[in-house]
């Protein structure tokens, strides 16, 4: 059981939160320049072909989530979050400038592969963190905190990659080696400044026990509430049709959407993103958050579907900011929902169960998506998301109970 610890809160939000957000702001900015361009770097300067920039996207997501299991359970077992986390920021961060020197898809495979091991490590004990430091009153919003500064630092990164791309380059549809190297370049800064701040701000939370009888084995993995595994399932279908975000990216160049145009409206994404996800989180404090949930994952089916349907630059505009509503109505609040359903014991390994079915459903459904690009059209993997999407919306409203 946690104690809260009864630190001077900073802007009315735990310092815990706070900080946490701190060091995410700081970090996405250094990761939204140099690792949201990844699949134009592949497709424009290095020439890979969309079944390679899915296998790239899926895996290196998909082991991110996987990972979180393992790192969840471990925070559990030693009862600390903090050194687990700062670690994985550390590798993360030391390996953001080999991007610079990325020659082929097989090195840009390699870097990512490593960055996602090190976001792997540290996402499950910082959620879990976040909840050991909050009342259960204050999930929905402090979750939502995290998450709108996490997406403010995307948007600060892809601004600024915007602004180099304009002076290195200035228009065009393609992004250059030039142009992306000036991006890694400055990019490692920030990721420097979030390890400092967590390594020196951050506080263990106060516990009555150490949980360091805890074993992973097959029964503890399949002793939670029923409905949180009845969750588990249904969000793994979901991310089966939910691809990288790779593919929106090159939707919008397939479209011909000018490079800079891209990136702004990945700023858009996330600016919508940010918004969101604190008022959505309140939301779900009060009204209950499956619901919060299945309107996020409604927005989503129909924004894919915009995707497999649109012909006009400005509806690529729209469908951005759709994607923004999604993912700042939904995901914060799929955390907290997590944590309303499983004991303050359990938090670490169920955040990692929760990510790691997210992480083996990236997989197949990046490379599928590139193979269906490839083979059938780009409009194909839309809609098979699209699709998915809404019968995991129906398995919400039917099959999970809160």
């Amino acid at each position: 059981m946690t104690i809260h610890n009864n630190q001077k809160r900073i802007f009315g939000i735990a310092p815990n939160v706070f900080f946490l957000g701190i060091g995410s702001l700081l970090t996405d900015i250094s990761s939204e320049m140099i690792f949201t361009l990844v699949p134009l770097f592949l497709a424009n300067v290095l020439g890979a072909a969309t079944t390679v920039i899915g296998f790239i996207g899926g895996l290196s997501d998909g082991l991110d989530n996987i990972l979180r299991l393992l790192s969840g359970w471990v925070s559990d077992r030693i009862g600390n979050r903090k050194n687990i986390a700062v670690a994985g920021y550390s590798l993360s961060t030391i390996l953001k400038p080999l991007m610079y020197i990325a020659s082929s898809w097989g090195m840009v495979l390699g870097v990512r592969f490593g960055d996602r091991i090190g976001k792997g490590i540290r996402t499950s004990p910082r959620d879990a963190l976040i909840a050991d430091s909050i009342s259960p009153s204050e999930r929905g919003k402090s979750f939502g905190i995290h998450r709108a500064m996490d997406t403010l630092g995307a948007v600060i990164g892809l601004a600024l990659a915007a602004i180099i791309i304009y002076y290195v380059q200035g228009g065009g549809l393609d992004l250059t080696r030039q142009s992306y190297r000036w991006i890694v370049l400055i990019g490692v800064i920030p990721a420097v400044l979030a390890v400092i701040v967590l390594l020196v701000a951050i506080r263990e939370p106060t516990r009555r026990t150490v949980y360091v009888g805890v074993r992973l084995t097959r029964h503890r993995l399949f002793s939670f509430d029923k409905r949180f595994i009845i969750f588990i399932i249904v969000v793994g279908l979901f991310n089966l049709g939910q691809s990288s975000n790779f593919f929106v990216i090159l939707r919008a160049q397939n479209l011909a959407v000018p490079l800079i145009q891209t990136v702004l409206m990945l700023v858009l994404y996330n600016v919508v993103y940010a918004v969101l996800s604190m008022p959505a989180g309140i939301l779900s404090d009060r009204v209950g958050r499956k619901w919060v949930i299945i309107i996020g994952w409604l927005v989503y089916a129909v924004v894919y579907l915009g995707f497999a349907m649109a012909t006009q630059m400005w509806q690529v505009w729209m469908l951005f900011i759709g994607y923004g509503i999604y993912s700042g109505v939904s995901e914060g609040v799929a955390r907290a929902f997590v944590a309303d359903l499983v004991p303050a014991e359990k938090r670490g390994t169920a955040y990692g169960l929760y990510y790691g079915v997210v992480g083996v459903a990236l997989i197949p459904a990046s490379v599928l998506a590139g193979y269906l690009w490839q083979v059938v059209n780009p409009s194909a993997a839309f809609y098979f998301g699209a699709g998915l999407a809404l019968i995991a919306a129906f398995g919400m409203v039917i099959l999970v109970r809160k």
